[in-house]
């Protein structure tokens, strides 16, 4: 079997769409589509279905991806790292949230760059879940961190690590709140706060409100900021309640700049993966980087 067409085909699986694996690939559609048919006719079955937007595997077409990918992977490995080279440094490709990887991970990495023969350089990339497993998919990325499980037998998940999330406000905020009305009435004795959220959903202020008072919020945000980290700077400086990452705000709390608004029996958990496509664990600098990020986990929950 032509390995030129498996890799496109593998490509097409990972990518779910003849233009996205063109593109990747550097070559048009009509070649892309003629290499898949081409293979098709070899094994004498379907491997995709075609669909109005892109296209979906076969059960045929998922079995040969999933014992195919991990070695092709490997041979692009091969080929990149070369032969003769000891000395270059392989790279990593990593995609996570950009708080999480860039205040827990990459610290955590980068004592793995270093030139000690097993060394590697490293490159980050911060996305949605959705856009870092995507990423992975596709060849993009060699491991991501995420917060959703992917599911199918081409990407492996490996739970990480447990984040609590806390309620918090600047002390002036918190000082305004009886806390015999909050135990009593739970969420409507916040709903004259304002918010500081990440996304107009309110996605962390939804997800706490649902888990510890069994509601939904109220109110709509008063300050919208993409990152948690200037989320945490506009409570600090008065802007309103958030929910934020106990990690996040650990030291924030420690020296009063804020202070917990609730102390539920129960917080809320959200659980992060350690995500690899599989088999390519049997590449040795994404093992390394894999094995390091969960002993360093060890220490985070």
């Amino acid at each position: 079997m032509d390995l030129a067409l498996l890799r496109t085909f593998v490509t097409v699986h990972r990518a779910g769409s003849f233009t996205r694996a063109a593109a990747l690939l550097g070559l048009s559609q009509p070649a892309v589509t003629s290499q898949i048919r081409t293979l098709e006719r070899q094994l004498g079955k379907p491997l995709f279905l075609r669909q109005a937007r892109g296209v979906s595997p076969t059960t045929i077409g998922d079995e040969l991806a999933h014992k195919a990918a991990p070695h092709l992977d490997a041979l692009v490995e091969i080929a990149e790292s070369g032969l003769d080279d000891e000395s270059s440094l392989r790279t990593l490709h990593l995609a996570g949230p950009p708080e999480f990887t860039a205040e827990r991970a990459l610290p955590a990495l980068t004592e793995l760059t270093g030139d000690d023969g097993q060394g590697f350089a490293l490159r980050a990339s911060f996305g949605t879940a959705e856009e870092a497993l995507e990423g992975l998919a596709s060849g993009h990325h060699d491991l991501a961190i995420s917060t959703a499980r992917p599911r199918g037998a081409l990407l492996t998940a490996t739970p990480l690590c447990d984040e609590e999330h806390v309620l918090i406000a600047a002390p002036r905020w918190v000082e305004r709140i009886d806390a015999e009305a909050l135990r009593l009435k739970g969420a409507p004795a916040l709903e004259n706060l304002p918010v500081v959220e990440v996304h107009e959903s309110l996605p962390f202020v939804s997800r706490y409100w649902a888990s510890v008072f069994d509601s939904r919020p109220a109110a709509s945000g008063t300050v919208i900021v993409p990152d948690l980290r200037a989320v945490l700077a506009c409570a600090i400086a008065g802007a309103g309640l958030a929910v934020l990452p106990r990690y996040l705000c650990a030291a924030a709390l420690d020296d009063g700049a804020i202070a917990p608004l609730n102390d539920p029996v129960v917080p809320p958990l959200r659980t992060y993966f350690l995500v690899v496509r599989t088999g390519t664990l049997a590449i040795p600098h994404i093992a390394r980087a894999h094995e390091w990020l969960q002993r360093a986990a060890a220490a985070w929950c």
